[in-house]
């Protein structure tokens, strides 16, 4: 207990020493920033490790590198940040464009996860890697679903159309459950113990879970509504999700899917009875769960980038970093492309390439994938592991850190082509004003 206590109280130096510098001086986006500097704490943490190995602070360095984002994300935290990201949406802006997120979070990951396999897989030909196709399917499935920490926290502040920022956050929340399914199915495969078809497993996996958060947010509500206590209304709705989370995981189903079903729902119900509730237990509702959000997000990209070390253990790791992230940007804009053509009507007066374009470059990996291939440990030999864990974290370092800093200027490109297209100067700001 004293150890994890110590580790915390490290991590947590980390995000205030870190946020502190990048607030004063270098002005990144706070989570970028974080997992970036963090890297670069992890590396040069390295070396003392190697020094002061075998002793007391050689054994709490040891821990802060190999911190078990795993336990930490999906035993852990992952429910209350997809409850804290699905907060935020309206169940009405969700229902006008059900289709669009329908088709990107199942198809468009789909998609995504067998072309990224194909073409790894086709790679470690070339590379002469021992690596089977199952394998680089499950691969597909870790790397596909876009990651809904990163679209929330990081490109939700990059002022893009209303629509379109729901459609990508949307997309992110759902595609949670689908990359879970198609992993199972891929796992199934590599170990020779399939539990079922991809569309049984999803079947199973989505409905349940849409049943449970319902059922259990309806029934929790019915506390949050008629209390006026502020603690008890907040205690409800860690109730709520953390309850949903725990019977769906219980029971074979999507507990991330429970989580967003939970988070829509809640956020509509406390919409129905805004009249009721009083004004200062509203604001302490959402202020609470705002700081708990960073919170979460700033831990575990500082975690993320203290063990991004892990990618030395994987050999060739510059060529199969580079082609990791590589394949990434073809599968995904195959499948998106793809995949716009059953969305029907674009948002925001998107074209076709400009809108794969836009969605290819934010589509953000983080935790969540990480967390995957590190549950592959004991189903993988030792080399085929890191392969699968080095290019996880080379591709979560590109899409967070360098397209997560550059894709306001590929937005800006865009916006500017269509507006010259347009023949007008409007531009479509997320307040709903021309400027």
């Amino acid at each position: 207990m004293e150890r994890i206590l110590i580790v915390f109280s490290i991590i947590m130096a980390v995000i205030c020493l870190l946020g502190f510098f990048n607030e004063k001086v270098t002005h990144l986006p706070h989570e970028i920033a974080l997992l970036l500097y963090s890297v670069v704490i992890g590396f040069i943490l390295l070396p003392v490790f190697m020094l002061v190995r075998g002793t007391p602070a050689g054994d709490v360095l040891r821990e802060t590198h190999y911190i078990d984002i795993e336990g930490f994300l999906l035993e852990g935290v992952l429910c209350l940040m997809l409850f804290a990201g699905s907060l935020h949406m309206k169940l009405s802006d969700f229902r006008e464009q059900a289709r669009q997120i329908t088709v990107l979070a199942f198809v468009c990951t789909l998609l995504g996860a067998v072309f990224y396999g194909f073409l790894f897989y086709g790679a470690g030909r070339l590379l002469g890697l021992s690596m089977s196709l199952p394998v680089c399917l499950m691969f597909g499935s870790i790397i596909a679903p876009t990651d809904p920490i990163a679209a929330t926290g990081i490109l939700s502040k990059f002022g893009l159309p209303k629509k379109l920022s729901f459609l990508i956050q949307g997309e992110s929340l759902f595609n949670d459950g689908v990359g879970v399914a198609l992993f199972v199915v891929f796992s199934g495969l590599v170990t020779e113990n399939s539990s079922g078809g991809f569309l049984v497993i999803m079947g199973k996996e989505i409905l349940g879970a849409v049943l449970v958060g319902s059922v259990v947010t309806l029934l929790c509500f019915q506390i949050y509504r008629r209390t006026d206590s502020k603690e008890i209304g907040l205690f409800v709705s860690l109730l709520t999700v953390s309850a949903s989370y725990v019977i769906c995981e219980r029971a074979g189903f999507s507990g991330a899917i429970a989580s967003v079903v939970c988070g829509l729902l809640f956020s509509a119900l406390r919409g129905r009875h805004e009249e009721e509730e009083l004004p200062e237990r509203k604001e302490h509702f959402e202020a609470v769960w705002e700081t708990l959000d960073v919170l979460m997000n700033s831990i575990l990209y500082v975690m993320l980038g203290l063990t991004f070390v892990h990618i030395l253990q994987m050999d060739r790791v510059i060529i199969l970093s580079l082609i990791g992230i590589i394949i990434n940007l073809v599968a995904r804009t195959g499948s998106l492309t793809i995949s716009s053509f059953l969305m029907g009507e674009l948002p925001d007066g998107y074209d076709r390439v400009s809108f794969v374009k836009l969605l290819t470059w934010g589509g953000l990996r983080g935790g969540l994938s990480v967390a995957l291939a590190m549950s592959t440990k004991e189903i993988l030999p030792e080399k085929v592991y890191f392969i699968l864990l080095g290019c996880t974290y080379a591709i979560v370092f590109f899409t967070t850190v360098i397209q997560g800093l550059t894709v306001r200027r590929v937005y800006d490109g865009i916006r500017k082509k269509l507006g010259n297209a347009s023949g007008s100067g409007r531009e479509d700001h997320p307040d709903g004003q021309d400027r």
